[in-house]
């Protein structure tokens, strides 16, 4: 079964191989945007970011957690809080609401299928005996061509990239819109370390792969602003193809 909604303000497509109800899923993505979104006024984040917020939800609590977790070990390029902008976890947020979703989702009895929130995957089990979930990392330039094709079974994808919403990544250390890469790509675990180390990456700049690579269960594919493809040597039994 395949299915596709419009939630967080991107397409959310999950492919399940199991007979489950998505509705929880869409409808858990439907809270979190409605809690965490920094573009509602009456979010819960955006009521923090104001000083609105005295007692935060445990769940906004364990975002705080990540952010300052990402903020301390990149020295500053990850954050939450760049100069002369409102508070805006959505470089956590999005990884760690898709990859809770997941979660459920196979604690409702999902066992083979992929969660796509806008480019960014999760991918349980395998959708034949056999075969891995097929992954493209889209080139960061020309939105018809792929740069490269990974095979993944119980693994997350994530890619940070400008081709979407233009320079929203900001390195924390100068405010200023981050500059070095033109793609990041993480394979991790799960969604919420990958997208999490993906952003990071891309707000620091070149030095953002060699520290990605350096991150416990991450592999990294990486396009930098020469063009230059730089990539975990991990990475190699994941391609089916390599297209640059």
């Amino acid at each position: 079964m395949r299915h596709v909604e419009q939630v967080m303000g991107m397409p959310v497509s999950v492919d399940v191989r199991d007979p489950v109800d998505l509705a929880p899923l869409y409808a858990d993505l439907r809270q979190v945007d409605a809690r965490f979104s920094p573009f509602r006024p009456d979010s819960e984040v955006s009521r923090y970011g104001r000083g609105e917020v005295a007692d935060v939800s445990p769940d906004l609590a364990e975002v705080l957690g990540i952010c300052r977790h990402y903020e301390q070990i990149s020295f500053g390029a990850f954050t939450a809080t760049p100069p002369g902008r409102s508070f805006d976890p959505c470089g956590v947020v999005k990884g760690w609401a898709v990859q809770r979703a997941a979660e459920r989702l196979r604690a409702g009895g999902a066992r083979r299928f992929c969660v796509n929130a806008g480019g960014d995957v999760v991918a349980v089990g395998e959708p034949e005996p056999g075969r891995p979930w097929l992954v493209g990392i889209r080139h960061p330039e020309l939105s018809d061509r792929m740069c490269a094709v990974l095979g993944v079974r119980d693994l997350a994808v994530a890619t940070s990239a400008t081709y979407e919403r233009g320079e929203h990544i900001v390195d924390g250390r100068t405010g200023l819109p981050a500059r070095g890469l033109l793609s990041v790509t993480v394979v991790a675990a799960d969604l919420t370390t990958a997208d999490c180390v993906a952003t990071t990456a891309f707000a620091m700049g070149r030095a953002g792969v060699a520290w990605a690579d350096a991150q416990p269960g991450c592999l990294v594919f990486a396009v930098d602003a020469d063009h230059v493809v730089r990539r975990s040597a991990g990475l190699d039994p994941y391609l089916v193809a390599d297209v640059l």
